[in-house]
């Protein structure tokens, strides 16, 4: 049986002040209901929790992708397939962090300068993902079309380079302070901290597709151990952001553990975590290899939350990395793999091997995806 709502008698003469009482309290209530609370470690430091439910949080996404394009080089002229991208990423795969790449060559025209219209497109990702619902993994500096980076850029000496880096951070960091959306900030992708001198300019490496994922953070460590100019350089875009943003967490996207090469990349997380709010790595099983992959990913279990933060069936199949993550699944904090805008729908005609691997990687991701209240 339906019943209808009490009736509330209230006097003409007094509805016009109860209606400036109540309908602001409504708003106020359930505007609080319905918005975005903001991500941060755990009271133990251990795990994510929502800054004031305090429930559980497991970062579950993608790399948001283009195949030949980079985000940044399509999201002034075309900010409506990007949209539709993140709600169908929400909605279908379950997604709740998607990690967007911020192209240092279109930010920093000059040493000293931020492009305001890139900033206020970043401005426009945030109000974006709040509607979502999804969390930003912010990731910066990233120079992967080197024919793109200016000539001065990597003509800056080690100190003058680290100075426009701090400034990227210190502008980013003070557009994103009072958004929800943003899950945290990755420094750079993949960086490298040279044990020898490197030739004037070579500040690049790992070119895979057309782009080079990898950079150096200096070309001379000057007989500095390499492992400290890894914590000097996070410690120096760390105080750039906390210029600006206090809460917002902290990372970098390492390179895996090699069994040959070990860290090869000079972050070693015992020496960076203290620096992170937790570790991020990037890690591909191969074929025939998922012990090994398994064996790789502890080496960065260090006391904080782990993520990874780039998988995918590149070098193994899908099975084989649906083994890995379930055995691992106790041992993560979040698994970000990739999404190039294609649904699982447009892909499953498409014979191209590539967009096969690619819709085997989403079905997979969200028939995983953690249930999160």
């Amino acid at each position: 049986m339906w019943h209808s709502r009490p009736r509330l008698c209230v006097p003409k003469h007094s509805r016009g002040r109860l209606c400036h009482i109540i309908f602001p309290t409504l708003l106020l209530i359930t505007g609080c209901a319905r918005s975005m609370q903001s991500v941060r470690l755990s009271d133990d430091g251990h795990s994510f929790q929502l800054d004031h439910t305090g429930k559980p949080f497991i970062a579950w996404g993608h790399n948001s992708g283009h195949g030949g394009a980079l985000l940044t080089d399509f999201w002034i002229k075309d900010f409506p397939q990007i949209e539709k991208e993140f709600h169908y990423a929400k909605t279908e795969l379950h997604t709740n962090v998607m990690r967007i790449h911020l192209d240092m060559p279109k930010f920093m025209p000059t040493p000293d300068r931020v492009d305001a219209t890139q900033l206020a497109q970043l401005r426009k990702m945030l109000k974006m993902a709040e509607k979502e619902r999804i969390y930003l993994d912010i990731t910066g500096l990233a120079c992967y079309r080197v024919a793109d980076v200016p000539k001065w850029y990597d003509a800056l000496d080690e100190t003058h380079r680290w100075a426009t880096q701090a400034k990227f951070w210190e502008a980013v960091a003070e557009e994103c302070k009072n958004s929800p959306a943003v899950f945290c900030f990755d420094l750079i992708n993949e960086p490298i901290s040279p044990g020898d001198k490197r030739t004037d300019g070579k500040w690049y490496t790992g070119e895979l597709g057309g782009f080079c994922f990898i950079q150096f953070i200096t070309l001379d460590p000057a007989n500095r151990p390499r492992e400290q100019i890894a914590v000097d350089w996070i410690r120096t875009m760390k105080q750039a952001i906390r210029k600006h943003d206090q809460s917002h967490m902290i990372t970098v996207g390492q390179l895996p553990w090699d069994e040959k090469w070990h860290h090869l990349s000079g972050f070693i997380p015992e020496q960076v975590a203290k620096d992170l709010d937790f570790i991020s790595v990037h890690i591909y099983p191969q074929a025939g290899k998922v012990p090994q992959a398994i064996e790789g990913l502890r080496k960065f279990e260090v006391g904080k939350p782990v993520v990874i933060e780039e998988t995918f069936p590149l070098a193994c199949s899908a099975e084989e990395l649906k083994q890995f993550l379930e055995e691992t699944k106790g041992e993560v904090n979040g698994v970000i793999g990739h999404y190039n805008g294609e649904t699982i729908e447009q892909l499953a005609p498409q014979k191209d091997i590539g967009k096969q691997l690619m819709r085997s990687w989403l079905i997979l991701s969200r028939d995983m995806a953690p249930v999160q209240k």
